[in-house]
């Protein structure tokens, strides 16, 4: 039996590296058709083959916000100091197996996104990966649908506890300033090492949380002394239950229009030493926002846990944060630019309360003296049955308080988003253009011709909607005509 086994691992691995020949890797079934055709063959039994040729061993990453720009950070950062192989943006199991098909390298860094237990088995993903790490960004409300199935947060929150819930090696990278991504590293602590990450700087979120945060262990009212971004700060519980001290802190923000510098400070265990590594120096960075913040730093963390050379990292952090600019960020997420006529759009996707809220301040750092009172919004909603998404969003928006609402359909129903927008302009002066889901095309150029047609000087666009396909597009086509 076991020398069949390995016979079925051994051909399937022929089969679908032969592939990658064949496909030119790159987005789309580039990054998943080889994995795809190796589960074909070989099944999961054979994953655990592939990820046992890793000298270190397989590194995942997830969360809602912040998986794709952190794992490419990750990668950047690795690769200077070993063999890696990596996957992001195709966040399934087919990608990591395609990333594993692969020969004499150390490490792989690998995002998976998860929704639910049923399309994600994030713990089935675990005990056929066998990681060494996983990496939570943090953990918001987000797109509630899954095969037109409502998934209620609290088997949201399980589905991602579940991708660590096997392991019995390694460390996990969680997030101190999320409550709910520290109950993931608290519940862990007993069987794995565990890296905290977090802010320590002079900055505060000011406006509304976007929906209440219950403590994941008594289901009380959290309390915050202070909150960096949203439901991310300093908090503590009734019941005990409280905000970490990081392990690897960001700390002395000072900002400029176009560079940030920070400080990285702490002690990180390293898990090919076995020992923890001081950390104290300053790091150059662009201007991109209070969340990119957050992703630097835990692609920081996860690079001090794992790198072979750790008498390399001071090195390796500054040049590579240093080098990085806007092109790090996805084709489709929130970016800045400025269209002729003097027009500065703010311009991605946001189909969280979380993500949504990060744009608007980031945004709102480029208004300069302008007030939001001067700014168009162009709203893409979200689907039928995600109220609580559109929830998130409207205490954002209300927040910002912006001259006029342009309402979008971002995903499928247009009956949804008329019921959005209706609530909308009770707020806020509001304006409705109903351009069906299956008229792509003609729903991004609507999006563009209200952005070139707008009085407003300022201008965000932001919401739901497929995030290359519609924003990737979009804001090529604003670019293209200037």
């Amino acid at each position: 039996m076991l020398i069949f086994h390995s016979i079925r691992c051994k051909t399937a691995e022929s089969i679908a590296k032969l592939s990658k020949v064949f496909i030119k890797l790159g987005s789309g079934m580039g990054k998943s058709f080889p994995g795809h055709l190796y589960l074909r063959i070989g099944k999961m039994e054979c994953v655990n083959y592939l990820a046992r040729k890793l000298n270190i061993g397989s590194v995942i990453i997830t969360g809602t916000n912040g998986k794709t720009t952190t794992t490419k950070i990750t990668a950047l950062l690795m690769a200077n100091d070993t063999n890696i192989t990596y996957n992001y943006e195709s966040n399934t199991i087919n990608a990591i197996v395609t990333g594993l098909l692969t020969d004499d390298k150390d490490i792989g860094i690998f995002e998976y996104g998860i929704r639910d237990v049923k399309h994600a088995i994030p713990d089935t993903v675990c005990r056929i990966v066998d990681p060494v790490g996983v990496v939570y960004t943090n953990v918001s409300r987000e797109h509630s649908q899954v095969a037109g199935v409502k998934n209620p947060f609290e088997e949201y929150l399980k589905a991602k506890q579940l991708l660590s819930t096997p392991m019995q090696r390694g460390i996990i990278i969680s997030n101190a300033d999320d409550p709910r991504t520290t109950y993931i590293g608290k519940e862990k602590e007993k069987d794995v090492k565990v890296n905290y990450y977090g802010l320590e700087l002079d900055i505060e979120d000011k406006t509304p949380l976007t929906g209440d945060v219950f403590c994941p262990i008594c289901n009380s009212n959290l309390t915050y002394s202070k909150r960096y971004l949203n439901h991310r700060g300093i908090y503590q519980c009734s019941c005990g239950f409280s905000r970490p001290e990081p392990s690897l802190k960001l700390t002395e923000l000072n900002t400029g229009k176009d560079r940030w510098q920070v400080k990285l400070k702490g002690e990180v265990f390293n898990y090919p030493t076995g020992e923890k590594v001081k950390i104290d120096f300053p790091v150059d960075l662009p201007a991109f926002g209070v969340h990119n913040l957050y992703n630097l730093l835990c692609a920081a963390i996860t690079y001090i846990s794992f790198t072979p050379h750790p008498e390399r990292i001071e090195g390796t952090v500054k040049e590579i944060a240093n080098s990085l600019d806007l092109s790090i960020l996805p084709p489709g997420r929130f970016e800045i630019f400025q269209i002729k006529g003097d027009k500065m759009v703010g311009m991605g996707q946001g189909d969280n309360g979380d993500a949504l809220k990060a744009n608007i301040q980031f945004f709102e750092t480029y208004l300069g003296q302008e007030t939001a009172s001067e700014t168009a919004f162009i709203y893409t909603t979200p689907d039928e049955g995600e109220d609580e998404i559109f929830e998130d969003h409207l205490s954002s928006i209300i927040s910002l308080n912006p001259h006029k609402v342009y309402v979008v359909p971002g995903r499928e129903s247009i009956d949804a988003a008329r019921e959005y927008y209706e609530i909308i302009k009770e707020q806020i002066p509001a304006e409705f253009y109903p351009v069906p889901h299956e008229d792509m095309d003609r729903r991004i150029e609507q999006i563009k011709e209200l952005v070139k047609e707008s009085s407003q000087r300022y201008i965000m666009v932001s919401g739901c909607g497929p995030e290359q396909y519609m924003w990737g597009n979009l804001k090529n086509r604003l670019k293209e005509e200037e």
